[in-house]
């Protein structure tokens, strides 16, 4: 069964498949075939590779066990593994020495060190991430450094030649070339900004975080993802656009995180089984289910039934088209949203505004004692209605050593969902016996008992 296979997996030995992709260019009338030597001898200096190293605890059902380990004299000290991980970065900045590459290939690590095509190995800095849009940047020593100039991704065309550059499979840096086989591509699942380019450029496991570069050696996307059912390149590869890679970038350098607005409203997909009642073709737009109050959706006079098809012009198709214009549009956007309303079209007017997130006060349950919880941004997850995330842990508190960790997602608590701190704050209100979170950290979804 075909299957997304994000690109971070890594993978010690494997053969990638042969593939059709975008050919070589013609000889020219001197009979001298074109070479991209000189580009990429610029370029491939600014084109870096990621090690990330994890510390995992390794959970003992007899170790955890406080009787067991008095009764056997096992002493009290947490077992762990390391977790390495190998990916690719860029260089963006060689004065300040800011690296780009994916969430996806720091996620949750506790050493990142980068290195050169020089040789040099430099011990990087996490200076920011966002989950949503799977960018993070980096910072390493601003010591003889090469930085890639950013192309205009808003101007690319299927079928213009590009160049993936990074580290696949470990192997060390590799180039591979293609076309643009398509623009504004989504629907890959546990990423939740997606306005993907797509590319036959062979992009496979250890790519994550390289550079996809136009024939003028300018950075136009952040390898990210391939769609393949053997993990390896089946010619479906896809790469973050570089305009917002770097508009990530900037508002994580100013304000440590990406602040993005939201309509404050639910929908749905128009499928098969809604359409025929909506007098609708399926995915001719996304059906509003729900609109929060004093909301910019609510101030827009948006009301459930609505079928919202276009938002300044760029069709909405379903609701992942909904949260991609969310996301990509800054705070205070003015918005013309195309409505049909009981088959008649209008459009309605209003200003995207960033929602207002509700932090926890104090201790909700002393078995997460130490951790404090806040709502989730819009498209933190999959989970559509929202959800809660932690955003800080007290080192030796009862909720670190239960296992929670900054930046963990609850969604459920007792198999519950939880979309908000004020649905997390009644469930413990009523004291329950056992308190059985679902999170989700990174890529992982996992239960977690606080004891």
């Amino acid at each position: 069964m075909m299957r997304v296979m994000l690109a971070w997996v890594l993978t010690t030995a494997a053969m990638a498949l042969g593939v059709a992709h975008a050919a070589l260019p013609l000889p020219d009338e001197s009979g001298q075939t074109p070479s991209m030597a000189p580009m990429l001898e610029r370029v491939t200096p600014a084109v870096v590779n990621v090690n990330s190293k994890t510390h995992v605890r390794v959970r003992d059902p007899f170790g955890d066990d406080p009787f067991f380990r008095q009764f056997f004299g096992i002493p009290d000290v947490p077992r762990e593994r390391i977790q390495q991980s190998l990916g690719s970065g860029v260089v963006v900045d060689a004065a300040k020495g800011y690296v780009l590459t994916n969430n996806h290939v720091i996620d949750g690590a506790d050493d990142i060190s980068v290195t050169l095509t020089d040789g040099r190995t430099l011990k990087a800095e996490r200076v920011g991430v966002d989950p949503q849009s799977d960018v993070a940047v980096l910072k390493i020593p601003a010591e003889r450094l090469v930085a890639l100039p950013l192309g205009q991704s808003s101007k690319l065309r299927m079928g213009d030649f590009v160049i993936a550059i990074g580290n696949p499979f470990g192997l060390g840096q590799t180039a591979t070339h293609g076309m643009v086989s398509a623009l504004g591509r989504s629907g890959l699942r546990g990423i939740g900004v997606q306005n993907f380019i797509q590319t036959d450029a062979p992009i496979n496991p250890g790519n994550s975080g390289g550079a996809l570069v136009n024939q003028q050696g300018e950075l136009v996307g952040i390898n990210t993802a391939i769609y393949s059912p053997s993990g390896g390149s089946v010619g479906i590869g896809f790469a973050i656009p570089s305009e917002l890679a770097s508009s990530v970038m900037r508002q994580l350098l100013e304000f440590g995180e990406v602040k993005r607005g939201t309509l404050g409203v639910q929908a749905q997909a128009i499928d098969d089984s809604i359409a025929p009642a909506l007098e609708l073709e399926p995915g001719s737009g996304a059906v509003v289910t729900s609109v929060a109050p004093e909301s910019p959706g609510a101030k827009a006079g948006l009301r459930a039934g609505d079928v919202i098809t276009s938002v300044n012009g760029r069709a909405v198709r379903s609701p992942q088209d909904l949260r991609n214009v969310e996301a990509l549009l800054p705070v205070d956007s003015d918005l013309k949203i195309a409505v049909v309303r009981d088959g008649r079209a209008l459009e309605v007017g209003t200003t995207l505004k960033a929602p207002v997130l509700r932090t926890s006060s104090g201790t909700l349950d002393p078995r997460l004692e130490g951790a404090v919880f806040r709502d989730a941004a819009p498209g933190t997850t999959a989970q559509a209605e929202g959800a809660v995330k932690v955003m800080s842990v007290a080192a030796n508190s009862r909720a670190a050593a239960n296992g929670l960790q900054a930046g963990d997602i609850v969604v459920a608590a007792n198999q519950r969902t939880v979309t908000k701190v004020a649905d997390l704050e009644a469930f413990l209100a009523r004291k329950p016996q056992q308190v059985l979170l679902t999170i989700v950290r990174g890529r992982s979804a996992f239960y977690l008992m606080a004891q």
